[in-house]
């Protein structure tokens, strides 16, 4: 059985955060920790380290979707559920190689919410049935497009910080325990992705994972 899971609600609309706020505290698994406007996101994700963000996105006018893979890089982001309308096949492949770990429609019921959060606080991807048929392969085709890996072996210290990258540790927590600079920590990573053809924390770690250089 799931633990309890902390949830942080990001939606720009007042009337949409109060109306997921009612959603979740239906849940007994799902605990809210906050509710906040997409311009607050990156400073409370840092101050209530959430398990789960649910997002409502306006994808034809948010910014937020471009600015996650940085924000990736600079700290460990939880798992993202975004709740999406009108969605086209490329947004949903944007969507994906941007990290996010959940996709439904805007008009989704309360269970099918709850569930995703669920899901993916677990570590699994959320692709509502509505999407499958979109999309003209399968859900992780659009990695293809991705950078591809440049086939070097990582070092005994990429390995140290792929290492904590699975487990969760934001750039300066990795400086303190290797002591070195964040801006050392920041060469690293940026060598790891290169190194493995990863965009994001998430799927580096997962890379690595498969080529058995780190145990999650």
């Amino acid at each position: 059985m799931i633990s309890t899971v902390r949830v942080l609600i990001a939606a720009n609309s007042a009337i949409a955060r109060v109306g997921l706020e009612t959603v979740l505290a239906q849940s007994a698994v799902l605990t809210i920790v906050g509710s906040v406007t997409h311009r607050d996101l990156a400073e409370q994700l840092d101050a209530l380290q959430p398990d789960v963000v649910l997002m409502e996105l306006e994808l034809q006018e948010d910014e937020t979707l471009t600015a996650l893979p940085a924000l990736e890089r600079e700290m460990a982001l939880p798992a993202i559920v975004v709740l999406v309308d009108n969605v086209q096949s490329s947004w949903v492949s944007d969507l994906l190689q941007s990290g996010i770990q959940g996709i439904l429609p805007a008009e989704a019921t309360a269970d099918e919410i709850t569930t995703a959060i669920e899901a993916v606080a677990t570590g699994l991807i959320v692709l509502h049935p509505e999407f499958l048929g979109s999309l003209p392969m399968t859900p992780t085709s659009p990695r293809s497009s991705l950078p591809s890996a440049t086939n070097q072996p990582l070092t005994p210290r990429e390995i140290e910080v792929l290492s904590m990258l699975a487990e969760g540790l934001g750039n300066k927590a990795i400086a303190r325990r290797l002591t070195i600079s964040e801006h050392t920590v920041k060469f690293h990573i940026s060598s790891i992705f290169n190194k493995l053809g990863a965009s994001s924390r998430t799927e580096a770690v997962t890379l690595g994972a498969r080529q058995g250089l780190i145990l999650l």
